[in-house]
């Protein structure tokens, strides 16, 4: 019903009526989505390929570099979407595409881990200006009876982006260098933003102030959570780093907090949450996401490692994953209709998290078609989340703020990609240096594979089986956390209601 009441208070088409238009339109807006999704993805194939450059960087710098750009991504997708109602959904798109192809070109060339991250957090930045705008416009150009479709559309994207990522990033890496990733970027997002100047419309404005106070404290307090998770089995979980990390994450989320809600205009009202409806299905989003790119991250190294595939076949082996995604869809929101909201986001976080802990017993010698197996059943769960949960945000909140609310569509998302890495590359790091027998430990201590097989390459099989056990402890934590938050969320949903 909220889903129903956003599209009927919707302004009228004005600027791109013609059908053809609109189908265009559409597809460009679900290129941009899957560039800037897709890049979270296809990084993590390039993981064993960077571990073992010449940069030689640590465990917790692998996470890093997958995570700047999230964390980016994930803190700046509100102003994104608050700065395109302001000054022009057309014209923030443009400059994010912009930044975009930046950020990559600096990646691509850079020379060190620093400019690499530099490189990567301009990216994330542009990413973080281009996703909510592409949902605000369609919801602006795309006729009444197309908006419900075109938001399903534009939600399956996002889970389809982390697809084309691996299939393409796969592809693209196959030819031996992980710089060639981010060259690759470039050429794709000029073309994009070339073809945005000439087909997006321009809507209207919103005379509303961006709180750059309130997203400098949500930046600070994200980076410091995450320095506690990423840097705990290096630097130790009693370390002065990783204590401060934490402390300093606790005060700014509260400072944050108290900032939001006495600014005119807050980069994200606290007091929203006390929407039931939007907080159950923000808590949802997070929690599927933080679920599907653990897994991408794993996944990536798993099938290069444990299996032995190439990184083009890798790319290739996660496309079970999206098999409902394609074919299932459209057809989530008969379903919804048919077995209510709570039964079909119960069932998509059993899908999801019993699909990761089945995921979890395909140990090295398991045969793919088994791994495959699973993979379509966590697809399963998110092809039943993703529509379903993005209608829900979005039908919480007014059409004024339809900038703000896709960019906390995409602020969940990402944010739960960033935890879902860090955490799983944290417990992967921890566990694997633990299982490898200790004399390696004792005469090199390494954190990853490769600095492990560089120590000991004749003893391949055996830091293999010390991955694997990371592996699957990595996966069996993720797997129970998202059913412990799946519950959460249906109980929170079950008691608004009862409330109501």
């Amino acid at each position: 019903m909220a889903l129903n009441d956003l599209i009927r208070d919707q302004p009228p088409v004005s600027r791109l009526a013609h059908p053809v238009s609109q189908r265009g339109l559409l597809a460009l807006m679900c290129a941009c989505v899957v560039l800037v999704v897709g890049m979270v993805a296809a990084i993590n194939l390039a993981v064993p390929m960077l571990a073992a450059s010449g940069m030689h960087p640590s465990a917790s710098a692998l996470v890093w570099i997958v995570d700047t750009y999230v964390i980016f991504f994930a803190c700046l997708v509100i102003p994104g979407g608050a700065a395109g109602d302001r000054f022009g959904r057309k014209g923030v798109l443009l400059t994010g595409l912009g930044l975009f192809a930046v950020g990559a070109l600096l990646s691509a060339v850079a020379p060190n881990i620093v400019l690499l991250l530099v490189g990567r957090a301009i990216t994330g930045v542009g990413a973080a200006a281009v996703l909510p705008n592409t949902l605000a416009i369609l919801l602006h150009a795309v006729r009444i009876e197309r908006k419900g479709a075109t938001i399903a559309t534009w939600a399956s994207m996002t889970g389809i982006g982390g697809v084309v990522g691996n299939v393409g990033g796969g592809a693209i890496l196959s030819g031996g260098s992980w710089r060639w990733l981010f060259t690759a970027a470039v050429p794709i997002a000029v073309l994009l933003a070339a073809l945005a100047a000439r087909m997006v419309p321009v809507s209207e404005r919103h005379d509303r102030r961006l709180d750059w106070l309130g997203t400098v404290l949500l930046v600070a307090a994200s980076v410091a959570l995450l320095l506690g998770i990423v840097q705990g089995p290096e630097s130790g979980w009693g370390s002065p780093l990783v204590i401060a990390g934490f402390a300093c994450a606790a005060a700014l989320f509260a400072l944050w907090t108290l900032v939001e809600l006495k600014v005119e205009h807050p980069l994200l009202d606290p007091r929203l949450f006390r929407l039931p409806a939007l907080r159950s299905a923000s808590l949802g989003m997070t929690a599927v996401f933080f679920g599907m790119f653990a897994l991408f991250y794993v996944n990536a190294s798993f099938l290069q490692y444990a299996k032995g595939f190439g990184v083009f076949r890798t790319g290739l082996g996660i496309i079970p994953l999206t098999i409902p995604i394609i074919l299932g869809a459209r057809h989530v929101g008969r379903v919804t209709q048919r077995i209510g909201m709570n039964a079909t986001v119960t069932l998509a976080f059993a899908f999801v998290g019993g699909g990761l802990l089945g995921l979890s017993t395909s140990g090295e010698h398991t045969a793919y078609l088994e791994y495959a197996a699973w993979l379509i059943v966590t697809g399963i769960g998110v092809t039943l989340a993703l529509p379903t949960l993005s209608g829900a945000i979005a039908g919480a909140l007014p059409p004024a703020q339809a900038g703000v609310g896709a960019g906390l569509q995409a602020t969940t998302r990402e944010f739960g990609s960033a935890l879902g890495v860090a955490v799983i590359g944290t417990i992967l790091t921890g566990r694997f240096a633990a299982a490898l027998p200790g004399d390696i430990r004792a005469a090199h201590d390494p954190h990853t594979v490769a600095q492990a097989l560089a120590a000991v390459p004749g003893r391949a099989p055996e830091v293999i089986t010390a991955f694997v056990s990371g592996a699957d402890l990595g996966l069996r934590v993720i797997g129970v956390s998202v059913l412990i938050l799946g519950v959460l969320v249906l109980t929170e949903s079950l008691l608004s209601r009862r409330g109501r």
